[in-house]
């Protein structure tokens, strides 16, 4: 049992700084050697959990997808609109790259060039189905306009997302991502959602990033 909760403990250690590496460099500039010097762990025991640096990158996004899954039953267990869960979700998954970098890097990974092995599935394909029925909800409900193009929304929201991220990256600090999410929500507000019913969006928005801040 000891052996066991060892080799638990060091496979966690193993991923937390590929994690953060991948996070800092990007993982096509990492190496595996990079791992195991910030990792401080030999060589032998990495290879005794990962084969290969795929492999890690494998177990990141997987612990990434069952995180963000966590935030999303959250966000949906508060019984309210599609539109408000949405935005939980985005903001929670803001948080969670905040404070961790497993979650932190699993959002660079998505844009590298990384086969993703089923039955897990690529992280921009979860994002962008969720938000399409986030939003396709939010019309139903009259929270957005009518004539809205909810794939295209939903395609450019996850965009938006994913690269306030990597493009703020090498510019500001990870802290500073919760207040990006509310700049882009503020955006998406004025420009798709009905002008009474703006307000109580605005609001949610600037709720949502203080509750990150000061978590």
């Amino acid at each position: 049992m000891a052996r066991q909760l060892r080799a638990e403990q060091t496979r966690a250690t193993i991923i937390t700084a590929a994690a953060d590496l991948f996070d800092q460099r990007g993982y096509e500039s990492t190496s595996l050697s990079d791992i195991v010097a910030h990792a401080k762990v030999t060589k032998g025991a990495l290879y005794f959990h990962f084969a290969a640096k795929e492999d890690l990158a494998h177990a990141i996004l997987q612990l990434q997808s069952r995180a963000a899954q966590r935030v999303v039953a959250d966000a949906e267990s508060r019984g309210g609109s599609s539109l408000e869960a949405l935005m939980r979700t985005t903001f929670g998954i803001a948080r969670l790259a905040v404070e961790d970098p497993v979650p932190r890097a699993g959002l660079r990974l998505a844009t590298a060039d990384i086969a993703v092995r089923p039955p897990l599935r690529h992280p921009f394909t979860e994002w962008l189905d969720f938000a399409t029925r986030k939003f396709t909800g939010a019309v139903r409900e009259a929270d957005l306009h009518g004539d809205v193009d909810v794939g295209v929304v939903a395609h450019s929201l996850v965009c938006f997302f994913i690269g306030t991220r990597v493009a703020g990256r090498s510019l500001e600090p990870v802290g500073r991502l919760p207040r990006r999410v509310a700049e882009m929500w503020h955006l998406v507000i004025r420009g798709l959602v009905p002008v009474h019913r703006r307000p109580r969006y605005v609001t949610l928005a600037t709720q949502l990033e203080r509750e990150v801040r000061t978590a």
